[in-house]
């Protein structure tokens, strides 16, 4: 039986809402499988600028620095800060991200039958997608400089700089390629080689990497023609791995084939190991909501198979997140719908009574 420590950061706007569920469901797993989880909240994102001057502190780094594994909310959202404010919610994410080393974003995209119907496209597209997207997420754009507007006597401009060393697009590359080798030993390296220099580099790193891998069939594909292949036949997909930007615009993208934006996890994860497993983020991909914050209408299945991944992950407990997950399919299948998956035949619940219906699977109560 194990003792793991878990820093909390629940965010801004549906954020704590959702982190809630997810903390409930570690706690029930904690009951069933007689492990011990101390879960340490600290704030972060709007809330934390408000109380404590900037969105993340360096005592709430210090906390994730001690701890296991971060499960994260969502921070940010419409009206919470200014953009010309000189501390911004988002901050917070790219410290953690750049401070933890945390260089690879997985976002796992999978149909279940009863979802379909959530959906805007045809049954039969959607039917037994099972993907995986590789983001790299500390390079490119979000962390180029110079990033900003000029002001000049003709009038503003602005820029915004793209970089990528050969190291970065090897490591995230490497690691796209072992995954792709433990499921259906296919990669799909996304970029814009035709127009940007950064890609090109990309696409010539991950044709050198791709020789250490016979075993895995490899093709490129321009970030445009696999915005429109991810709608028009989603089942060619196995592992996608693509650069910061891309990624973060795909895989919204690619939530609408699950239903909603509520039912996509991630995790983020760096070269640190712990005594238990790979370090890591957990956050789900949607942001904070702000028009449905407070009202318990948030979908906190996300969440909750964001702290699955982080069980199997960073705790290296394999049987437990499968319990979790199994716990979220049997909600689904028994019918219980948040409004986002309301589309899907079902019964709509609230968040609360959506996380507690996965907490008596988890418990072994239903």
């Amino acid at each position: 039986m194990g003792t793991f420590t878990i820093a909390v950061l629940g965010g801004d706007g549906i954020g704590p809402e959702v982190t809630a569920e997810a903390m409930a469901a570690i706690q029930a797993v904690g009951t069933r499988f007689g492990h011990t989880f101390t879960l340490r909240e600290a704030l972060v994102g709007q809330a934390a600028i408000e109380a404590e001057g900037e969105a993340i502190s360096s005592e709430t780094m210090a906390l994730c620095q001690r701890s296991d594994a971060v499960l994260f909310g969502a921070v940010g959202g419409a009206g919470v800060g200014r953009p010309d404010a000189k501390a911004q919610p988002e901050n917070a994410l790219f410290r953690l991200r750049k401070e933890l080393a945390l260089f690879a974003n997985l976002r796992p995209v999978r149909t279940l039958p009863e979802l379909l119907s959530a959906s805007t496209l045809k049954r039969e597209t959607l039917r037994g997608v099972d993907m995986l997207v590789v983001r790299e997420l500390t390079g490119g754009l979000y962390y180029g400089k110079p990033s900003e507007i000029r002001e000049g006597e003709g009038g503003a401009s602005s820029v915004d700089t793209m970089v990528y060393t050969e190291a970065e697009i090897e490591r995230i590359v490497h690691y796209a390629f072992e995954l792709a080798r433990e499921r259906r030993k296919s990669l799909t390296s996304v970029d814009k080689a035709n127009v940007l220099s950064c890609s090109r580099l990309w696409r010539r790193v991950a044709d050198r990497v791709a020789a250490e891998y016979p075993d895995v069939t490899l093709r490129h594909l321009l970030v445009d023609s696999c915005a429109m292949a991810l709608i028009r036949q989603p089942r060619d997909f196995d592992v996608i791995v693509t650069e910061n930007m891309f990624g973060d615009i795909l895989t919204d993208e690619a939530s609408m084939l699950a239903g909603s934006m509520g039912m996509l996890p991630s995790a983020s994860l760096g070269t640190r190991q712990t005594k238990h497993g790979q370090f890591g983020l957990y956050e789900p991909i949607h942001g904070t909501a702000p028009d449905i914050t407070g009202q318990s209408k948030a979908n906190p299945l996300a969440a909750i198979l964001s702290a699955a991944l982080l069980l199997r992950y960073s705790l290296s407990l394999t049987d437990e997140a499968h319990a979790v997950e199994a716990a979220v399919r049997g909600v689904i299948a028994a019918g219980y719908r948040t409004p986002d998956i309301a589309g899907a035949r079902g019964r709509v619940v609230s968040t609360r009574e959506m996380g507690a219906q996965v907490v008596a699977r988890i418990a072994g109560a239903r």
